[in-house]
């Protein structure tokens, strides 16, 4: 379970996020909605310990957010760029992450999560795939040490519907079979109305928050 309270965070005179408070449980994928600038990054950056929040507190399955080291062997990150070594295949950049990961992996368990994910090009250089079959690995490699909390951040932005269909049905999968949290942000309210159980609405315009009770989704009071 995911708990947030009374999270806020300022960036000198400004703040970006004012006291949210909300509770995730395992086996949800949540949507994270917002206008630009509303702090949907800064709070999946602050979910994934690479930013301090100004005030509030944080926990994943009762463990601190202050135990960072620990609390990153939970959490897998896929940031809005892609984070590839473009001149390695994709085993190789498979294999090459596994030794930065936590847990070790074998090569057929490396292809295995690639295959889940209809990413079938193992000995291709990653120079050669498309934006989505990118985007399919960057997910790929943060789902190597088998993370109890997934945050995403735009996993989908610029390809094609297919391998959009695609990614949200594995991420669907990944949330009912093993009970993985995941925490998404996309700019496509289609998509988040179709692959989210329910929705965070970051920030004061009531746009979203208004489009998603006309869709009858649940939202997440923050």
């Amino acid at each position: 379970m995911l708990k947030v309270h009374n999270l806020s965070k300022n960036y000198g005179a400004r703040k970006v996020l004012r006291d949210i408070s909300f509770i995730v449980n395992p086996g949800e994928v949540i949507g994270l909605v917002g206008e630009n600038g509303a702090g949907k990054s800064t709070l999946l950056q602050i979910l994934a310990t690479l930013q301090k929040p100004t005030n509030g507190s944080l926990s994943l399955y009762e463990r601190n957010f202050e135990d960072k080291k620990n609390l990153r062997k939970q959490i897998g990150f896929v940031p809005q760029e892609i984070a590839l070594w473009d001149e390695f295949t994709v085993e190789e950049n498979m294999v090459f992450f596994e030794k930065l990961a936590w847990t070790n992996r074998t090569k057929t368990q490396l292809k295995q999560l690639c295959l889940d994910m209809k990413l079938d090009r193992w000995k291709d250089p990653v120079k050669s795939l498309s934006g989505g079959m990118k985007r399919k690995l960057n997910i790929a490699i943060s789902l190597i040490h088998d993370p109890d909390l997934l945050l995403l951040d735009e996993p989908t932005v610029g390809i094609d519907l297919k391998s959009r269909k695609e990614i949200g049905n594995y991420l669907k999968r990944l949330a009912m079979d093993e009970g993985k949290i995941i925490v998404y942000t996309s700019h496509d309210m289609d998509e988040i109305i179709s692959l989210c159980d329910r929705i965070i609405c970051i920030g004061e315009d009531p746009f979203y928050k208004n489009l998603l009770e006309e869709a009858g989704k649940s939202i997440i009071p923050v």
